[in-house]
């Protein structure tokens, strides 16, 4: 069993949530606590595997109480969000605190789509249950602007793209990323599982921490190098080819792996349109989703990589993709960015060692 801690200011969020939970045969709920205090005191009783935490709370805020916990702490904790500008910049900072995921808050009205509401949310906290959880230190995190490559990237065409998937733990592991590539790296195309509301506050985020242009993927923009486009939640990206450039194409088309945005949807398209002028990376995540994408884009001739087990917070998505010979690659977050650009330069493995 999955023992889990609610903490929520609200007594319906608590109880709605406590029930969700409680329905799952595999998930108790051993705790509701209504504030950081009151939760302090129930996971030292307790001793939950997993908390679910609300980011405004009183006494003190979500963020705050998140940082003390993984600094004393670390546990694996699902946020519950507001859908609204500022609650994407708060969750963003819990994601970038050490919370492994986060769900947006459930209403009173959440009745008419419960069945989806409870599968998204004991998900998340059955993959929280499993994730690596890092305790947080002091140590500053240097911005991207000077972790990016200052050297030309000294591409042999201008068809080049790179192409990157992720889920559970992405958010930070793109940054990470991007934050390695330079300037006049080539397009990158991006597929992330974030909700609506929230993928703008990402991509302004990306945006002001590396040293590339960052936006929401709008259709019809023309993807170009040294620019990165994040698939917005709600919607499946796809790269097609018109004339000697790459546009983005967005549809709300059905759900892929139970996804939108798909990484699969994007992957495949881009092995279509694109194929051996691409690299691809298929990052930390929970489930399935990209992996057949990824092999396409193999058998398309594209240089793939999936990302390691030990630097994954969840290795289910580049764990299938390393599974099924999807991956040319499997490699440790920090050397994924250099390896997209090696392969995006054309050479080879042997060249590049």
């Amino acid at each position: 069993m999955i023992r889990v801690l609610v903490v929520d200011d609200s007594a319906l969020i608590r109880r709605l949530l406590t029930e969700m939970l409680e329905s799952q045969p595999d998930i108790e709920v051993v705790g509701a606590a209504r504030d950081p205090y009151d939760a302090r005191e129930q996971i030292k009783a307790l001793d939950p595997d997993v908390l679910t935490l609300d980011v405004e709370m009183p006494r003190m805020d979500g963020i705050t109480f998140l940082r003390n916990l993984m600094r004393l702490r670390p546990m694996p904790v699902v946020m519950v969000s507001s859908l609204t500008e500022s609650g994407g910049d708060i969750t963003l900072d819990a994601l970038a605190l050490g919370a492994v995921d986060f769900v947006t808050k459930p209403d009173a009205d959440v009745a008419h789509s419960l069945a989806e509401y409870t599968d998204e949310i004991a998900d998340k906290v059955r993959a929280a249950s499993r994730a690596r959880v890092q305790k947080l230190t002091d140590q500053p995190r240097r911005p991207g602007r000077q972790l990016a490559s200052a050297r030309s990237g000294g591409f042999r065409t201008t068809d080049r793209l790179i192409a990157i998937g992720a889920s559970t733990g992405g958010t930070e592991a793109i940054r990470d990323v991007l934050e390695q590539m330079p300037p006049d790296c080539p397009g990158i195309v991006i597929a992330q599982h974030i909700p609506g509301g929230f993928s703008a506050a990402f991509a302004r985020r990306m945006d002001e921490n590396t040293a590339l242009t960052v936006f929401e993927a709008r259709d019809g923009q023309r993807i170009l190098p040294g620019h990165a486009y994040i698939a917005p939640g709600g919607y499946h990206l796809k790269v097609e080819r018109d004339g000697a450039r790459y546009i983005c194409r967005l549809s709300s088309g059905a759900l892929v792996n139970r996804h939108r945005p798909s990484v699969d949807v994007l992957f495949r398209s881009v092995a279509e349109q694109a194929g051996k002028s691409t690299a691809a990376a298929l990052l930390t995540g929970m489930g399935k989703d990209g992996a057949e994408g990824l092999l396409a884009l193999r058998e398309a001739g594209a240089w793939t990589v999936a990302q390691d087990e030990d630097s994954s917070v969840v290795w289910g998505m580049p764990g299938e993709a390393a599974r099924i010979g999807a991956a040319c690659d499997v490699l440790p977050l920090d050397r994924i960015a250099e390896r997209l650009l090696t392969a995006a330069r054309g050479k080879t493995r042997e060249e590049s060692a």
